[in-house]
């Protein structure tokens, strides 16, 4: 099953001589909804950051370095199944770009031997006070 509102895009890597170009989003995409900012964060081979959710943020997320699992929680009272999960893999083999909609709650691992590059295009700018935290144990997931 399908989180809805969730966007799973095929995006392009472009081989050139002397380096690669890595697509993101583009005004004309389906899971463009403005832009607020972009940032990159790392995740270490192994490690988990979870759980946070944006009340008013969509996230577009790329992985260009590294291999990175996301996991997708959705309790939002209005879908008919509340509670469903939701893998993704993203890296270079699989790149794609992953929309995903306010109050869906969000956890990654880094899961290739190095350490990954994880790229959100945001639709507004960082606001910690639009933002839900659980901790790891809070939301029950086997990240085995």
């Amino acid at each position: 099953m399908s989180i809805e509102g969730l966007i799973i895009t095929p995006t392009k890597i472009i081989s050139t001589i002397g380096g690669d170009v890595f697509h993101g989003i583009k005004k004309s995409d389906s899971g463009y909804v403005g832009f607020g900012e972009a940032y990159f964060s790392t995740i270490e081979p192994n490690a988990i950051k979870a759980w946070k959710r944006h009340r008013e943020m969509t996230l577009n997320l790329l992985v260009p370095f590294g291999e990175v699992r996301l996991v997708l929680h959705d309790d939002r009272s209005h879908i008919p199944i509340p509670g469903i999960f939701q893998e993704v893999i993203l890296s270079r083999k699989n790149y794609q770009r992953l929309t995903i909609p306010p109050l869906v709650w969000l956890g990654f691992q880094g899961i290739g031997a190095k350490q990954a590059i994880l790229l959100n295009i945001a639709d507004i700018q960082h606001n910690p006070l639009e933002v839900d935290r659980k901790s790891l144990k809070d939301i029950p997931y086997n990240w085995n």
